[in-house]
């Protein structure tokens, strides 16, 4: 009797890898690009530097040692579009300008980009996953991006803050871009 059971154990096992495989796309049955069941899901297909700009307009100047910290401006703004039925570009487009005494220390301007699939996704989920949870996705990459060009540049690296991309969707949504979303 325990032999029997460790058999059914046994073939369990071997049959659960070649279930999960087939569902993954393997060549034992599966599709390539078969659903996943209806389970939700979100994968990140690929991420990439669209657009990177860096100024120090003063250099060698701005570079001396100057009393007081600089202010500095950061704007970010989240935009998609529709690129298949399931799959989406999302921007993340950083600027940040740093002033000291009215004179340009140093200006970045970022656009960073992620190709994401969403299957399965209910319709009043999905600009919410896209303009919150994608961007949060990236963000790690496009602020270490941000920091190499500043210290590159000549300064200390520039490390942002985690952005909260729920308040600025929210905030959208009540200024009433109600269409983020590009198709």
């Amino acid at each position: 009797m325990v032999k029997a059971t460790k058999k059914a154990v046994k073939k369990t096992a071997k049959k659960a890898p070649k279930k999960a495989a087939a569902s993954n796309g393997a060549p034992d049955g599966g599709a390539a690009g078969e659903q996943n069941d209806g389970q939700p899901s979100l994968n990140i297909l690929g991420q990439y530097l669209k657009d990177l700009s860096f100024e120090n307009p003063n250099a060698p100047q701005s570079l001396a040692i100057q009393d007081g910290q600089p202010e500095i401006n950061i704007s970010v703004n989240v935009n998609a579009k529709n690129l298949a039925a399931t799959d989406f570009e999302v921007e993340l487009h950083i600027e940040a300008q740093a002033v000291h005494d009215g004179n340009a220390v140093f200006a970045a301007e970022l656009l960073y980009a992620g190709i994401f699939r969403l299957e399965n996704i209910p319709e009043d989920a999905l600009h919410p996953i896209i303009l919150v949870e994608c961007p949060r996705m990236i963000f790690p990459f496009a602020r270490q991006i941000l920091a190499d060009a500043t210290q590159k540049g000549g300064f200390p690296p520039l490390m942002l803050d985690p952005i909260d991309f729920a308040s600025m969707y929210e905030k959208r949504v009540a200024e009433g871009d109600d269409a983020p979303v590009v198709s």
